[in-house]
């Protein structure tokens, strides 16, 4: 991998670490091991943002995420995120998401939060992986219920590198600002009864109750889902350079599974799902299945 894509994650990590302080140049020079006026022109080239923009947008997302989780003052959040004042945080939090801080507080709606996707991983995606050393795998039965699925529809994508180049990747931002019945955002592989005409096949969502009101944002769509049995494919933890190999390690014993094992066969009637790629967890994607014979 290139030493000027290294060089920009490094920057990247150091601003994670210190997000709480005063984030110089100087100090994203020092991390990044180039001069500071290389850092800057590195940063910005590969992330399409300043190292100011980047800090601040971020700053502001884990501000939306601290009053909607934890109902913590306003001032707090402001001073615990390194802004300058109160009314500096306000002023930004509206700018950046179209209301005000101590509104979202009282009343948390969809906003498109800021996910900094590591440079390196763009890189990742392009190398060849080596799967003679394979992953263990872990296979279990699960029971989902009756659902529905806030969705933002791409239109060709079957992938989520194609799904982002079509709509782009602040939807999970979104998504992650928005209530879920398993606390996170879902990606999905829709069968064609679930698809409109001219729409992908890879979408990303929340999966919410089958009733009550719940928000749908501007561009979404909802689809009801069934209750419905899943294979759950779940790898080993893997350091986040690794994801590209545990994503297919996972995927590669996934095609090879006979579920008559289990007595059950495939229902390819209903989507396939894949959860956020996270280390600590391992790749997690779930395929529908039904009793043999039906």
């Amino acid at each position: 991998m290139k030493e000027q894509i290294l060089a920009v994650q490094r920057m990247q990590e150091y601003i994670e670490a210190h997000l709480s302080e005063e984030i110089t140049l100087a100090g994203l020079a020092q991390a990044s091991l180039f001069s500071p006026w290389h850092s800057y022109r590195l940063f910005r080239a590969h992330l399409g943002l300043t190292p100011a923009e980047y800090v601040r947008r971020l700053r502001l997302s884990r501000s939306a995420m601290r009053l909607r989780a934890e109902h913590v003052r306003v001032v707090d959040v402001a001073a615990d995120l390194g802004f300058g004042s109160v009314d500096g945080f306000q002023r930004a939090f509206l700018r950046e998401f179209g209301c005000n801080p101590g509104d979202y507080a009282r009343t948390p709606v969809p906003i498109p939060l800021f996910i900094p996707y590591g440079v390196k991983f763009r890189e990742l995606r392009k190398e060849v992986i080596d799967m003679e050393a394979l992953q263990s795998v872990f296979v279990q039965l699960v029971r989902k219920p009756a659902r529905r699925a806030v969705i933002r529809r791409g239109i060709r994508a079957e992938d989520y590198f194609a799904y982002c180049a079509e709509v782009g990747c602040d939807v999970w931002g979104l998504l992650m600002s928005m209530d879920s019945l398993g606390g996170e955002p879902v990606c999905l592989w829709l069968p064609e009864s679930y698809r409109k005409p001219g729409t992908s096949v890879y979408v990303q969502g929340v999966e919410v109750p089958p009733e009550g009101d719940c928000p749908v944002p501007e561009g979404f769509d909802v689809i009801t889902l069934p209750e419905t049995e899943y294979l759950m494919f779940q790898g080993e933890p893997f350091r986040e350079e690794d994801y590209c190999a545990a994503i297919l390690a996972v995927q590669h014993a996934m095609a090879r599974y006979d579920p008559a094992l289990i007595g059950h066969a495939w229902d390819d009637s209903q989507p396939r799902i894949q959860l956020e790629p996270r280390g600590e967890r391992g790749y997690i994607e779930l395929r529908a299945v039904r009793p043999a014979g039906r």
